[in-house]
């Protein structure tokens, strides 16, 4: 073979590599950018986080960290590229929080938002749970000297490279805020990016309307446009325990149903509404994020009222329980993202947590019924017990599996290693906060923090 004709060969070759590589990337990039446009805004405007700190955590992993982010403090939003192309704009709206722009013009967007009630009081003097004046003495029986020990290697070392990624970490035993412990510039009124945890908050959301009779677990879902199809079986039950049996595919690191609902759908509700069912209802189940914005609109639908549907969550949930910190955010359709947009604080998750550790009830007040709060711990059989409703009873991937852990742990899990693990036998609640897990030992965790309270 001569020279001229190998050398055509291999810019042949050298091109196709290149077109290949474009066709797979070029779809991908607008989900990149708008990924990490409203990471940037939400994290800036919602949560007061530093842009060099979100780069640096929330936007660190393949392929996000290709983006270039720029905020704008002034019209409070955030733009992002990869390599010059694939303009994706965050704006930030009050009560609302921050929402990509799509089609709706950003003026507009801005226009939109809703004022955050008050809370109507002071967690700087109200005792731990609902407040945050902390006991100066431990229960007894607790090795505190070797849970800090503990705690203390979960963290990376100040000006080390990220390895163990955990932001904040908070122990409750016996109802008691025993440890905790924070990432150097974060501290316990540092919000983070809940993600998925944010399906647990909308489980207990629902439950306050099915305690009040405005919800059932067995009637349809009342989606106009299904009413002539077999989609018109689907239960309310079979949405909270994820067995509606539409066609989804989740998967957060490619083009999927989960990906272009978040980043390229002003409508998120029309995302899962739009699509077309794979198992009759109650026979399969599939983990779905489609499923939880599903039951944020039904909630919406049931409560019939704008206003009560934006503020509800705050004045009847989080409020009573002492998440002041807490916000979710809306799509720009004023829908609640029950499935993956909310901010809290390590101490706020902690309490959600609490408030099922004591079976729906919260520093002597009953917020859920223990009815309800059973069936959000009661195994999906589809799931072969691995789900329950908006709670996780086995680790999702095999590598994170709880070996060592009771029988009756239950979890929230949010995506990049955001965990509130409930264990009512050990009297136990663990938050763990983070950006990743690919070295954090989530078994050896929970087994060792349980190794340091009384047997």
């Amino acid at each position: 073979m001569n020279k001229k004709l190998l050398k055509g060969i291999i810019g042949l070759v050298i091109l196709l590599i290149i077109a290949g590589g474009i066709w797979f990337v070029w779809p991908r990039l607008p989900i990149i950018t708008a990924f990490a446009a409203k990471g940037m805004c939400s994290s800036v405007f919602l949560a007061n986080k530093q842009p060099d700190r979100i780069i640096a955590e929330d936007l660190s992993f393949f392929p996000i960290n290709l983006a270039l982010t720029r905020v704008d403090f002034e019209e409070k939003s955030a733009t992002s590229t990869v390599f010059g192309l694939a303009k994706r704009k965050a704006v930030f709206r009050e009560g609302h929080g921050a929402v990509i722009v799509l089609k709706t013009p950003k003026e507009e967007l801005k226009k939109s938002g809703f004022r955050i009630p008050e809370p109507g009081y002071s967690q700087a003097i109200l005792p731990w749970p609902k407040g945050d004046i902390i006991a100066d003495t431990l229960p007894e029986g607790v090795n505190v000297a070797r849970l800090h020990e503990l705690i203390d290697t979960c963290f990376d070392a100040p000006g080390s490279e990220p390895f163990k990624k955990t932001l904040g970490i908070a122990v409750v035993y016996n109802n008691q805020l025993i440890a905790e412990k924070y990432l150097p510039g974060y501290d316990h009124k540092t919000m983070f990016h809940g993600w998925s945890m944010t399906k647990s908050i909308t489980g207990a959301w629902a439950g306050l309307l099915a305690d009040k009779g405005q919800l059932s677990l067995e009637e349809p879902v009342g989606i106009e446009a299904w009413q002539n199809d077999e989609r018109g079986n689907i239960t309310v039950k079979n949405v909270i325990q994820m067995s509606t049996g539409l066609d989804w595919f989740e998967n957060y690191f490619t083009i999927s149903d989960a990906t272009v609902m978040l980043m390229q759908n002003e409508d998120m509700l029309s995302s899962v509404t739009d699509n077309k069912l794979d198992y009759l209802p109650g026979e399969h189940w599939n983990y779905s994020s489609g499923d939880a914005n599903l039951l944020s609109g039904i909630i919406r639908n049931r409560i019939n009222n704008e206003s009560v549907y934006h503020t509800m969550l705050y004045e009847k949930l989080l409020y009573p329980i002492g998440m002041l910190n807490t916000k979710v955010e809306t799509d720009a359709s004023g829908l609640f993202v029950a499935s993956s947009f909310s901010y809290g604080t390590t101490r706020d998750w902690a309490r959600f947590g609490v408030l099922f550790l004591n079976e729906g009830v919260f520093a002597g007040d009953t917020i859920l019924s223990k009815d309800w709060v059973d069936f959000m711990k009661t195994p999906v059989e589809a799931s072969n017990g691995k789900y329950a409703g908006t709670f996780w009873l086995q680790e999702p991937e095999e590598k994170n599996a709880l070996v060592d852990a009771p029988a009756d742990i239950f979890f929230a899990d949010g995506f990049l290693g955001q965990r509130i693990y409930i264990i009512p036998s050990k009297n136990l609640v663990v938050v763990r906060m983070g950006f990743g897990l690919s070295h954090f030992n989530l078994n050896n965790f929970i087994s060792e923090v349980i190794k340091t309270l009384p047997e």
